[in-house]
């Protein structure tokens, strides 16, 4: 298997909904509006298995300054073989120029992943969201 990268905005809605929903993410269950999200995106970059989307990443940024990563997943089946490391290099490859790069973790077992790219907690403040799911 030959994992083929690419940063193009082309999915179907129910590429996005079965990736979304391979790692039990609920914005998977709103596969529309999830498609205008991804479109909307500043970069997206993706991870293909022949047809089968596979992993992605997106960031959203204000074009100089300040990028946010949101999305950065993988399909539990293609998981350990480093599609998310490339897909992490690949973006921050795009943001280089950027003064702040920032990411919001989940999951806290997912802290040393992005601890190996730079990224450090910060002491001094949390994060914080409005939910409408």
């Amino acid at each position: 298997m030959e994992i083929r990268y690419s940063e193009t905005k082309t999915f179907t809605v129910q590429q996005l909904e079965t990736l979304f929903l391979s790692v039990e993410w609920e914005s998977g269950r709103y596969p529309e509006k999830l498609m205008r999200g991804i479109q909307n995106s500043s970069y997206v970059i993706s991870a293909w298995d022949g047809a089968q989307l596979v992993g992605l990443v997106r960031s959203l940024d204000d074009g100089e300054t300040v990028a946010f990563l949101h999305y950065l997943l993988v399909d539990p089946a293609y998981q350990g073989q480093h599609i998310g490391t490339e897909l992490m290099e690949r973006i921050l490859e795009k943001l280089r120029g950027f003064l702040h790069i920032k990411i919001m973790p989940s999951d806290p077992k997912t802290i040393p992943f992005y601890e190996k790219f730079g990224f450090r907690q910060y002491s001094n403040y949390t994060a914080m969201e409005i939910m409408r799911l």
